[in-house]
């Protein structure tokens, strides 16, 4: 321990900033004291308990040094995945696995369902366990992104819906004092943390759905934003309403395919139609739309798979904000299996599906987030299909060139404020005009910060199945780039303290009062409210409202 704290002082004495001093100095220190490794993990605990003695002061410079896997806040926030528990889907698709103990379409062995099972698909302690692995790795919790995936989340019971989120919630509200009473296991042992025994009178109250939301809009660990899953045929105007109940703010639709031959030969059992009125009531309601796309999957070819492509972004029926694209893999425990063991289905070789994702990065919109190329599972359980995690980087070393918003996030690359523009994209999506703002740094091409303001047909927004919403422009999502910066921090050099989301307000504001709107709402996350209250936003109903004025 001693040790740790000399090595914790002599770096903020000699201010070491570069990794490879980083990895020298550790050397130095392990040959002296015989040490077989220095572990960053540790180095992070003596920090913070040297902070907690009183003798260093906090340095950013050498949290960002000792940082694991720092893309993980780069984006923003610090994202939290959750599970469900098992429980009977109505879908009967061909390509999904239906694992003993586990939710449909997800297999023990992926990291997320993993840990869901280690947790007993608890939402409570699943929610701290990955708080606890965040924490120690050095990540900053206090804007949370929580992302719910399992079975359906619509084909739960709605007591079940509503007590998970409410146990999530509970979970950020409490982590500051629970966390005194989660024991690190050794080594690699962070990413399942376990916890000491307490009894249930020195946990925190829970609180009920609409107490924990409003203890959220000023915790530590803030839910900025909630995403929940569900089938196109289940994403009724009902069930809108209730998701907006919970805080929900994003949602993915299991879309796979705009072929309706190819969902119907894999007993999808949802159809073409219903995933455009899906699309266009999530986008009244201006909830963020995510699609997840499978290309490969039976009775379809690269040649459809394209086409079906081309058609998410020329036909206004669609237009999703992000996409989660999962290549159709075999995998135990689904009816595909079967077929390919009987020889009636084979996958895409790893040729044609690099030549088919080339053509559809270069298709992207530049107002759209490629989220994921890959499913996360494991290669020893893929029995045939694409097994590499990477294609991504692939293509990049391909020269592949997308402008999706992932590959132009600005991250940790450097940028000069004076360089910053206003873009402006527009265009028709579900009977409504989108207006995309970024600003973005044009001699890098990458994108710091963004924001999507739509404009339902008026006589659509009038009859709005959300009373609250009559009469507003949307906000459907405003974000800030770059490594993420505690509330309380305030640092001229990262782009989340240059002012730039409220710059972005008032161009979506000054846009919707010239096109003649006079009220404008923001789907806001409830650990979000207390930003739009500063700029003088109200809530009304679930969203955050303001009355416009010249």
């Amino acid at each position: 321990m001693f040790i740790l704290e000399d090595f914790i002082h002599l770096l903020i004495k000699k201010r070491i900033t570069d990794p490879q001093k980083l990895q020298k100095l550790k050397n130095v220190f392990c040959e002296k004291y015989k040490l077989k490794n220095i572990l960053n993990l540790d180095l992070f605990d003596v920090y913070r308990d040297l902070i907690g003695k009183n003798k260093i002061k906090p340095q950013k410079w050498l949290e960002d040094l000792l940082r694991k896997r720092k893309v993980r806040t780069l984006s923003g926030v610090a994202v939290v995945t959750v599970l469900t528990k098992p429980y009977p889907c109505p879908g009967k698709c061909l390509y999904c696995p239906d694992e003993i103990g586990m939710p449909k379409s997800y297999l023990s062995s992926e990291p997320a369902a993993h840990r869901a099972k280690l947790n007993h698909f608890n939402p409570y302690r699943q929610v701290h366990n990955r708080l606890r692995a965040l924490e120690i790795t050095g990540h900053p919790l206090d804007k949370i992104e929580l992302i719910v995936l399992g079975g359906t989340f619509s084909a739960y019971t709605r007591k079940y819906q509503q007590d998970f989120i409410t146990a999530c919630l509970n979970a950020l509200n409490h982590y500051p004092t629970v966390s005194k009473s989660i024991k690190t296991v050794e080594r690699e042992g962070y990413k399942f943390a376990q916890f000491n025994r307490v009894s249930q009178k020195q946990l925190p109250a829970s609180l009920s759905l609409q107490e924990a939301q409003k203890k959220n809009e000023k915790a530590v660990c803030r839910m900025v934003g909630l995403t929940l899953e569900t089938r196109p045929d289940l994403a009724t105007e009902q069930e809108l309403v209730f998701f907006r109940q919970l805080g929900c703010t994003r949602v993915e639709l299991g879309v796979q395919s705009l072929n309706q031959k190819v969902l119907d030969f894999n007993r999808r059992e949802t159809t073409v139609a219903q995933i455009a009125r899906a699309t266009q009531l999530l986008k009244l309601a201006g909830f963020k739309v995510t699609y997840h796309l499978m290309p490969g999957l039976p009775g379809s070819d690269p040649k459809k798979d394209l086409i079906v492509f081309k058609q998410l972004f020329s036909d206004a029926r669609f237009q999703p904000d992000q996409l989660k694209i999962y290549p159709c893999l075999v995998t135990h425990f689904s009816p595909l299996e079967k077929m390919w063991r009987q020889g009636n289905y084979q996958p895409y070789t790893e040729k044609q599906l690099v030549s088919l994702l080339k053509k559809m990065k270069a298709l992207v919109p530049p107002y759209v987030r490629i989220a994921r190329l890959i499913r996360d599972i494991p290669a020893q359980e893929i029995l045939a299909g694409n097994q590499k995690t990477n294609l991504r980087q692939l293509l990049q070393a391909e020269g592949v060139k997308c402008r999706c918003l992932r590959c132009r996030e600005i991250k940790s690359s450097k940028f000069k404020v004076q360089s910053l523009k206003l873009r402006k994209i527009e265009y028709e999506a579900s009977g409504g005009k989108e207006y995309f703002l970024s600003y973005e740094d044009t001699k890098q091409d990458k994108l710091v910060a963004f924001c999507r303001l739509r404009l339902n047909v008026k006589e659509e927004n009038e009859n709005c199945f959300l009373p609250e919403l009559k009469g507003c422009a949307l906000i459907r999502e405003l974000h800030v780039y770059g490594q993420q910066l505690k509330i309380s921090e305030d640092s001229q050099k990262e782009p989340q303290h240059l002012g730039l989301g409220k710059k972005l307000m008032e161009e979506a504001e000054g846009i919707a009062f010239e096109q003649g709107w006079r009220k404008i709402a923001v789907i806001a996350g409830v650990g979000v409210r207390e930003y739009y209250r500063k700029l003088r936003y109200k809530l009304e109903g679930s969203y955050m409202v303001k009355k416009l004025k010249i």
